[in-house]
């Protein structure tokens, strides 16, 4: 299974790249919405974590073109701020807040690609 993670912070795509590639999934990943696109086009990956600040676009913007291109491929929203209120994100499968300890975002993963 390939992974898109897209987050700005390089210590986020650092951690989860080699904490996900450890249990055994293949990882790509993006710091902005133009490579997001780019990698997400080229690579199609089978699931993707995407950040809701990103410098150049809103990562809500990013997740609709994500779905339009591909409608039931599953993306979790991962962000430091609480944006469970906002309808738009539950346009995605699931919705984490961002932590050091991976536990949550590892169990959803491995929820979701059982249904890929």
């Amino acid at each position: 299974m390939k992974i898109l993670i897209v987050d700005d912070d390089m210590n986020i795509l650092r951690l989860y790249r080699e904490e996900l590639e450890e249990d055994g999934y293949a990882v790509v990943t993006a710091s902005n919405g133009k490579e997001a696109m780019e990698v997400f086009e080229r690579e199609t990956p089978d699931l993707v974590t995407l950040d809701i600040q990103l410098p150049d676009i809103d990562g809500i913007k990013l997740l609709r073109q994500m779905k339009e291109k591909r409608p039931r491929m599953p993306i979790i929203m991962s962000t430091a701020f609480d944006y469970r209120d906002d309808f738009s994100v539950w346009a995605s499968e699931a919705y984490i807040v961002k932590s050091a300890d991976l536990t949550e975002l590892k169990s959803t993963i491995k929820k979701l690609s059982s249904k890929v």
